[in-house]
């Protein structure tokens, strides 16, 4: 398996310490934990405090709400994980009957992650089409090939990978799926702020993560504008804490909006309505 799917352990790990919380869990994921080893709670151990597993407990519940409105009037009905990981959303959310679910990541991550959910009892509620590809690579021709539709509306979903990407491959994510998508297309992710990655309070955290080959890359102050480059809309933008995004479990302060320069995270969701890409100077502006 990919070095990076050791990330995908960690945060199957994280949901399944949420999903043994019992009633008062914030979502339900019984396979969890048979796709956490081996080095998932080992991960989980090592970064404990540095409210990772808090953040994906949210996260992982934001993004099965933001899937749920997107699908509700049954104008999209193709669904995209792009770097699927140890994702289950496949075997525990209910779906629309025409909906097709591809996801999208390494061959060889799919080989291990079957194999786990059959001996785990694990049933697809939704036709689903796994692509082995390489992102770093050009993915869409393969995905095409899978059956993809480019000229469908298309609920887009990659959560916790801007994180380990640079600027500049995050730019070309966007470009890439606002170029592969029709008009009403929608995008859910998520990313950290830049303050996040200078922050003093964070050099310690962020320093293991590079010790152990997965560094933290990339980060926004601010997203609409970085999104709207790439001629993505921002339709919702949380933080954890508030509305919608685990308010009342959230453990931490919520940053207020207006202040400049401290960690956040962003939990994003975002609409392409035809807008054009913006190239140059509006860029430069963005990413300043």
């Amino acid at each position: 398996m990919e070095d990076v799917s050791y990330t995908a352990q960690w945060t199957a790990a994280a949901r399944a310490v949420e999903s043994e919380r019992g009633d008062g869990a914030l979502f339900h994921d019984a396979f969890a934990r048979a796709l956490a080893v081996p080095r998932g709670f080992e991960l989980l151990d090592k970064y404990n405090g540095s409210g990772v597993a808090e953040y994906v407990a949210v996260r992982t519940r934001y993004v099965d709400d933001a899937i749920r409105r997107a699908l509700e009037n049954r104008s999209i009905s193709q669904i995209v994980l792009v770097a699927s990981g140890m994702d289950t959303r496949a075997y525990r959310l209910d779906w629309p009957a025409d909906a097709v679910l591809y996801e999208v990541d390494h061959g060889s991550l799919f080989d291990v992650k079957r194999e786990r959910l059959a001996q785990a009892g694990g049933e697809r509620r939704i036709r689903t089409v796994e692509v082995g590809a390489d992102l770093a690579g050009d993915w869409l021709p393969t995905l095409r090939a899978a059956g993809f539709k480019a000229d469908q509306s298309t609920l887009w979903v990659a959560e916790g990978l801007l994180f380990f990407l640079t600027e500049a491959q995050v730019r070309g994510l966007l470009d890439t799926l606002r170029s592969a998508s029709a008009v009403g297309s929608k995008l859910v992710t998520d990313m950290t702020s830049a303050s996040l990655l200078k922050h003093p309070i964070t050099q310690g955290f962020l320093r293991s993560l590079r010790d152990d080959g997965t560094p933290w890359l990339f980060g926004s102050d601010e997203p609409a504008s970085f999104l709207a480059t790439s001629g993505w809309s921002l339709t919702n933008l949380s933080q954890p804490g508030e509305p919608g995004a685990g308010e009342g479990r959230w453990s931490h302060p919520v940053p207020a909006r207006e202040l400049r320069g401290v960690p956040r995270n962003w939990l994003i969701t975002a609409s392409y309505d035809g807008a054009p890409l913006h190239t140059g100077a509006a860029r430069e502006a963005a990413t300043a």
